[in-house]
């Protein structure tokens, strides 16, 4: 086993005994969560050495970056999570590898998705980014909408062909009532995800938590983390 390779492997069980006891604090079963890996800045190489120690889940939030890395892991069994804020221009080649798009926070967003998936031939997994630091009608600082937008944005995913209404992300918020309070945050999303299966029963997806909070996403429902920094390492500075 090379250096890198038993240094990740050591990280992942770091991480998995975090989500193990976090579960069982919150009597859940292991299998409730699910782990993304969130490799951005991080080479195909380290790709390709996670998925040799278990990793199906991984996660990208530049399609810059992303494409030609999935391109590079394309015989590798992975899901491709897209998490960052995507724009326009990108959702053609984002829906290309993608398996499942987290950050869906406006109409125009799925309207531009939905062909794109169908032009690729394949059904696009859609969770709506929902930002709790969001004024109504707005979106946060970084990227998702308001609560207030979820029914609509919601229904148009569904209607939408080639796109799959599959739940709800979030990301702790840095400023507004729920700064600092990422437990109280992540409940208010389980709180939304309660009346967002109410009309969509299949929407059950609940993406929160990050290397610092997944133990108060676990607790608070989340169904699927997602961790980068306590299993690939500190990021390099860009810039």
């Amino acid at each position: 086993m090379t250096d890198r390779k038993a240094e990740l492997a050591e990280n992942l069980a770091r991480v998995e005994e975090r989500i193990r006891a976090a579960c069982a604090a919150a009597g859940r079963k292991r299998e409730e969560v699910t782990l993304i890996v969130v490799t951005k800045t991080y080479p195909a190489s380290d790709v390709r050495l996670l998925a040799d120690l278990g990793i199906r889940h991984v996660a990208e939030n530049r399609d810059q970056d992303a494409a030609p890395k999935a391109a590079a892991c394309a015989d590798l069994p992975l899901s491709w999570h897209f998490v960052g804020q995507l724009q326009t221009n990108k959702v053609r080649s984002v829906a290309g590898y993608a398996q499942f798009v987290q950050s869906v926070d406006r109409p125009k967003l799925v309207t531009a998705l939905s062909p794109a998936a169908e032009g690729a031939g394949r059904e696009l997994g859609c969770l709506v980014q929902i930002a709790l630091d969001a004024e109504a009608g707005g979106r946060g600082d970084r990227g998702g909408a308001a609560p207030e937008q979820l029914a609509e944005l919601a229904d148009l995913v569904a209607a939408a062909p080639g796109l799959r209404l599959d739940g709800l992300m979030t990301v702790a918020p840095l400023a507004g009532p729920y700064a600092g309070r990422e437990q109280a945050a992540f409940e208010r999303l389980m709180e939304l995800s309660s009346r967002l299966r109410g009309d969509h029963p299949a929407a059950t997806m609940v993406s929160a938590g990050m290397s610092a909070d997944l133990e108060e996403a676990v607790a608070a429902g989340a169904t699927h983390v997602r961790v980068g920094t306590a299993v690939l390492g500190a990021r390099p500075r860009l810039g």
